[in-house]
């Protein structure tokens, strides 16, 4: 008989199945650790993507930052201990230069002084304004102004997507409007609420989802007050030899061309599995819009870009159809930060699909915007998702804090200062080593692919169980166990957290993995485990036959 207590019954893993992998990975963790605590298997946790690097010398500019901004600040109201003014716009530029004269040699100096050079001479800046922008934003004493993104944030972060995102000709991305954001998270939170509230996708329209992508996007469009009509676009068929490349048949993508499709997510590259759209994939998208459905609204997702080799995102082979999210939560070991920007063509789609409503819809929306601006038609769809992201009434105070967005700044002068692509090599190098170390001791063959990322694995167990033990052992396994079962087993018997891939709408016998926040000998470890629990399968199912 099942015991629903037990964790590893068919039973209880039917009701996990109902949750978020996210939300079963608390159930996996405690079953991790009692059994890291009751045997002698070490707990390994690679379940969540929180990378276990940092950029050490944007933080350090950063600091170094702060502490200028405070002796700037302590110029006034220096009779009373702990009470100090605002930092002084006139000859900061030269008292910065001076500041950092005396400091040591660090790497946090020579940002900050090639940052201030680099501004100045590539991006037109002034240099005044733009020392008072940092010491003024990492101090914190003013609401973000603009809401929407601070000036020299935005001249920053331009060129540095433009960079990373796959369109280097670009000089510096003037051509496209930023949003500080709390992270890729609170961006399509946004994104998602501003595309409704201005009547551009209505509660039940049909929008599309590329699958495996990551929960979210998943989950969001089934909330009541969107109930969209889910296409899903997928990456999961196996080619003819078996296996997964997990790139998009024109015949998914083809889903797109009904006009009936308002909108479509990607995550790019995919997670999981970590792969980038190939140029074929890009190409599919642009004659898509083209010809059949040139009101397609793109959201895509490249928090990963900066891992993929060649990265070109939609938001410059489609720059018209497509908002962009991006965070810098990853490459930069920054998950804490909460740190994003929401990305979207000075000429785009989005302003020309308002501009067409009809007349009562119009009338909805200057009520509802009516506080901000006289001339509402005016009013950029971007900066919409501003009001939007404080239910309007609370547009005076909106926009990411401060310190944040010079946080941001020092992240991506480091990217753009780095032109020998030193730090970017070596992020690529550290991914693909523990990738490796997994898949060699899985004993599965990794078909070598340009495509690949790999800052996490999808691992589709069904397709290595036929491929070791046979078809009549893989229907054995789908008829004796829940495809939860593996992340289950995993956790309870061997220590190690992963994902159940089903829930991030890939196949239903797929473990995800992160690649990114252990140690190579972990992903060692865990790769034998993982080939263990298979084997450990084709065991059981032998004693069944005798």
């Amino acid at each position: 008989m099942d015991n629903t207590n037990n964790p590893l019954s068919r039973s209880y893993e039917e009701k996990l199945n109902q949750m978020s992998p996210f939300e079963i990975k608390n159930e996996l963790i405690a079953l991790a650790q009692k059994d890291a605590r009751e045997s002698s298997a070490t707990y390994l946790n690679a379940g969540r993507g929180n990378p276990n690097w940092t950029a050490s010398d944007a933080r350090e500019a950063f600091f170094m930052l702060g502490s200028f901004a405070v002796e700037e600040s302590k110029r006034v109201h220096t009779d009373t201990p702990g009470i100090a003014g605002c930092p002084s716009h006139i000859g900061i530029a030269t008292r910065f230069t001076d500041y950092l004269a005396k400091q040591p040699d660090s790497d946090g100096k020579a940002l900050l002084t090639r940052g201030l050079k680099y501004a100045v001479e590539n991006l037109g800046a002034d240099a005044d304004a733009l020392v008072w922008e940092w010491a003024d934003g990492i101090t914190g004493d003013h609401y973000p102004t603009p809401p929407r993104i601070l000036q020299y944030t935005q001249d920053i972060i331009r060129p540095y997507l433009a960079q990373e995102m796959g369109k280097r000709d670009a000089g510096c991305g003037k051509e496209y409007d930023l949003f500080a954001v709390e992270g890729g998270t609170a961006g399509m939170c946004y994104v998602f609420d501003s595309l409704q509230e201005n009547h551009l996708v209505k509660k039940g329209d049909k929008i599309a989802l590329m699958a495996p992508l990551f929960t979210p996007y998943i989950e969001i469009p089934q909330l009541d007050r969107f109930s969209f009509d889910v296409v899903t676009v997928s990456a999961n068929p196996v080619d003819e030899d078996g296996y997964h490349d997990w790139t998009y048949p024109d015949s998914e993508l083809d889903k797109l061309r009904d006009p009936a499709v308002k909108l479509v997510c990607l995550i790019n590259p995919s997670n999981p599995p970590s792969y980038r759209l190939s140029d074929d994939n890009l190409d599919r998208f642009v004659d898509i819009v083209k010809k059949d459905n040139p009101n397609l609204i793109v959201v895509t997702d490249d928090v990963y870009g900066t891992f993929a080799d060649d990265f070109r995102s939609l938001m410059y082979v489609l720059p018209y159809n497509t908002l962009c999210v991006y965070s810098f939560s990853k490459y930069f070991g920054a998950t804490g930060w909460r740190l994003g920007v929401i990305a979207a063509a000075k000429e785009n789609l989005f302003d020309k699909l308002i501009a067409a409503l009809p007349a009562d819809e119009k009338a909805d929306l200057a009520r509802r915007y009516g506080s901000l601006t006289l001339d509402v038609d005016s009013l950029k769809f971007i900066d919409r998702m501003v009001a939007d992201s404080r239910d309007v009434a609370l547009n005076h105070t909106a926009g990411l804090s401060t310190p944040q967005q010079i946080m941001m700044s020092m992240f991506a002068l480091k990217c753009l200062l780095d032109t020998d692509d030193v730090y970017k090599k070596k992020m690529h190098a550290m991914i693909h080593d523990r990738l490796s170390a997994l898949w060699e001791n899985t004993g599965f063959k990794m078909v070598p692919d340009s495509l690949r990322v790999g800052y996490y694995s999808e691992i589709d167990m069904m397709v290595w169980a036929k491929k070791f033990y046979g078809d009549d052992f893989a229907q054995w396994l789908a008829k004796a166990h829940n495809p939860l079962d593996v992340t289950m087993r995993l956790a309870a018997e061997k220590g190690i957290v992963v994902l159940n891939g089903s829930g991030f709408d890939g196949p239903d016998w797929s473990i995800r993995t992160s690649e990114a926040n252990l140690n190579r000998e972990d992903y060692v470890t865990i790769g034998k485990q993982i080939r263990a629990v298979l084997d450990e399968y084709h065991q059981a199912y032998l004693a069944s036959k005798k």
